[in-house]
C-alpha cells in the first residue's frame, strides 16, 4: 500500500489541523486519512470505494471538503512542492490521446451546415 512517505510526512505534519492544543478534536490518523485521499486519487474511484481499512468513506470525504475549504490541501501541496525533483516530467502531444472521433466532431457539424443551407 503507497502512502504519503515517512520524509513527506514529517515536513507536514506539524502544520496540520487536529494537533494537540488545536481546537476541536484532534486529528490522531491524519496520516492514514492523507493516505486515503491518496488512495482516491490514484484509483480514480468515487468515495464510497474506499477500503473499509481507511475509516467510513464519509467521514473521510466530509474532512476532505473541510480541509479543502480551509486551505490545507494547497499549503501541504506547496510544502511538499519545494523539495520536488521536477526537472524529468514533460507532457507534450505526443502523450496525448484523443478519442476516435474527436477528429472529425467540427467536420461532422460543418456538413449539418451545408446541408441545411442547400
Amino acid at each position: 500500500m503507497q502512502g504519503i512517505r515517512d520524509d513527506q510526512w514529517e515536513q507536514i505534519k506539524e502544520s496540520l489541523p487536529g494537533k494537540e492544543g488545536d481546537a476541536g478534536r484532534t486529528g490522531n490518523d491524519n496520516r492514514q486519512f492523507i493516505n486515503a485521499v491518496m488512495w482516491i486519487g490514484r484509483n480514480g474511484a468515487p468515495w464510497r470505494a474506499l477500503p473499509a481499512s481507511y475509516g467510513k468513506w464519509s467521514s473521510v470525504h466530509k474532512r476532505f471538503i473541510r480541509w479543502s475549504k480551509a486551505g490545507v490541501w494547497q499549503m501541504i501541496f506547496n510544502t511538499l512542492s519545494v523539495d520536488a525533483d521536477t526537472e524529468w516530467i514533460m507532457i507534450d502531444s505526443t502523450m496525448m490521446r484523443a478519442h476516435q472521433h474527436a477528429a472529425s466532431a467540427r467536420k461532422k457539424i460543418q456538413s449539418i451546415v451545408h446541408k441545411n443551407k442547400s
